[in-house]
């Protein structure tokens, strides 16, 4: 598993991550556990997990590179 994408795109991905997994955690504290949460719960880990490892997947997929978004 090679790194495809920057820095400032990691730090976005964990960010981001780390906010969807905090308000799905919170909500689900709040109401119960319900399928939506739980889907935004696994999105928001797997987000933190491509800023740590600077790998996406879905970039690797499309042969997304070289794309100017990603570094």
């Amino acid at each position: 598993m090679k790194q495809n994408i920057g820095t400032y795109n990691a730090v976005l991905r964990i960010t981001g991550g780390l906010t969807l997994l905090a308000y799905s955690t919170a909500k689900m504290a709040r109401e119960g556990t319900s399928g939506v949460q739980l889907g935004l719960a696994v999105a928001g880990a797997q987000k933190v997990a491509e800023g740590i490892t600077y790998y996406c997947p879905v970039a690797d997929a499309l042969n997304l590179e070289g794309s100017k978004f990603l570094k």
